[in-house]
């Protein structure tokens, strides 16, 4: 469900458009077709995030992900046709072609994916009380390629994860290569050392990042993209803390 200027609830799987330039204002919330060919007009070219919220949808963002993945050599299984109650998949599409795509998993009695290399490192966290959730099968295309579309589709991941959801830690299984990156770009932690996943054929390292330090950093740097020429951080090119209520209030009337 999307919301019109007017208020109005239109029926939709988009949960936000963005502008590609950092020029124009983000939009929360795609207006109506006419109002939106009428922006586009005016060179506010928007992408949107979606949920991928049906069999269609799921293989558009797998034939993302398998065709990010096997530039770099990993191998990959498709998403699954039918959704799971643990797991939900966002995409970015741009004239409704797959540009960007996340999967978040939630921790519950079938555990995590992470599980498979890391269940020794992630127990404690358990132990302690730690809600926790997982990112995966994170893919932007080549051709698409921008920290703005990165920004958007981890920031809605967040958003859904923590403030809708209540999850307070996040786990993501990288590449040993891409570690001081994800560091630098979330301010992501090592938790688990590299081992060798088998469910893409390459070595990965496990990360933490507590959802209590994310939301201080969009709650500083958030919205605010003239700071990112200085700063190697993903967080200047998320949402404002103004738009991010936005998302969510809308969000609570559709979940």
């Amino acid at each position: 469900m999307e919301i019109d200027r007017k208020g109005a609830a239109v029926a939709t799987n988009t949960i936000i458009g963005i502008p590609f330039e950092t020029a124009h204002a983000l939009q929360s919330l795609l207006s109506e077709r006419g109002e939106f060919e009428a922006e586009a007009a005016m060179g506010a070219r928007l992408f949107k995030i979606r949920a991928a919220d049906s069999s269609g949808r799921r293989s558009s963002a797998s034939i993302l992900i398998n065709k990010m993945y096997a530039t770099r050599g990993y191998l990959t299984n498709p998403l699954p046709d039918v959704a799971e109650s643990n797991r939900i998949t966002l995409m970015a599409v741009d004239n409704d072609v797959t540009i960007g795509t996340i999967s978040i998993g939630f921790d519950g009695p079938e555990g995590l994916l992470a599980d498979d290399l890391f269940k020794r490192e992630i127990d404690p966290l358990r132990m302690a009380g730690r809600r926790l959730c997982e990112f995966t099968k994170l893919a932007v295309d080549n051709v698409a390629r921008s920290k703005r579309v990165l920004a958007s589709l981890f920031h809605v991941a967040f958003i859904y994860a923590h403030r809708i959801r209540g999850h307070d830690s996040l786990l993501i299984e990288v590449n040993p290569r891409h570690v001081r990156y994800y560091e630098r770009l979330l301010g992501s932690t090592v938790m688990g050392p590299e081992r060798l996943n088998p469910r893409v054929n390459a070595p990965a390292v496990l990360l933490h990042l507590d959802f209590a330090y994310v939301q201080e950093q969009i709650s500083k740097f958030g919205g605010k993209s003239d700071l990112s020429a200085s700063m190697s951080s993903l967080y200047p090119y998320a949402f404002s803390i103004a738009e991010e209520a936005g998302i969510v209030g809308r969000m609570h009337t559709t979940n």
